[in-house]
């Protein structure tokens, strides 16, 4: 399946993705803030985490700002279960592109994108000395949930706190920009889906 925004373009990683991956995520500022990415991320993590196999009920994409030239891997952002069993989103951005928007706007997709897959409402996390994050989901219109746990992080070597979200009534397009680049019908989406899934 592939998406595209404004900017961006949601794929699929590939095996020859392994070298850009490693350079885009392969920092402790990045890594940090995930749960699963170890460090130190060099092209051999890239190649494990490139060939894990996919469900198609959690998506998972490699984010490509398709502005200014050749597109470049700026980040990630998928679906996976959460330690509590329900699904849940996740995105990180390479550490030259963040504060651009590009988070927002991935993640933005990749709620319509579940929408359109009729998944359940979906949780998320963040780690609480990582609050950009958490501005990140307001912005696309998740709700904390007031809850704080503990969560394992694997650059880290063990558990940090986390504020947990859980999805709001809308992806929070609004929030960010209102009509500009919106699908105005749900079922025009679903088949914009797929089409790019086809």
């Amino acid at each position: 399946m592939f998406a595209r925004t404004e900017r961006l373009l949601l794929r699929p990683g590939w095996q020859e993705d392994a070298p850009a991956l490693a350079r885009a995520i392969g920092e402790e500022a990045v890594v940090r803030n995930l749960a699963r990415a170890p460090w130190p991320y060099g092209e051999e993590e890239a190649q494990k985490f490139l060939s894990l196999p996919v469900d198609p009920d959690q998506p998972r994409f490699l984010i490509f700002a398709r502005t200014g030239g050749a597109p470049r891997l700026v980040g990630g952002c998928g679906i996976s279960p959460g330690p509590e069993g329900s699904l849940e989103m996740g995105y990180w951005i390479a550490r030259p592109y963040w504060g651009l928007g590009f988070a927002t706007e991935a993640g933005r997709q990749l709620v319509r994108i579940a929408r359109a897959m009729n998944l359940p409402k979906l949780g998320a996390g963040h780690f609480l000395d990582n609050p950009a994050s958490g501005a990140v989901l307001r912005k696309l219109g998740f709700k904390p949930t007031g809850k704080v746990t503990q969560r394992y992080s694997v650059a880290r070597g063990g558990e940090a706190a986390c504020a947990l979200f859980e999805e709001g009534d809308g992806d929070g397009s609004d929030a960010v920009t209102p009509m500009r680049g919106r699908i105005t019908g749900d079922d025009d989406f679903r088949q914009e889906i797929r089409l790019m899934a086809a």
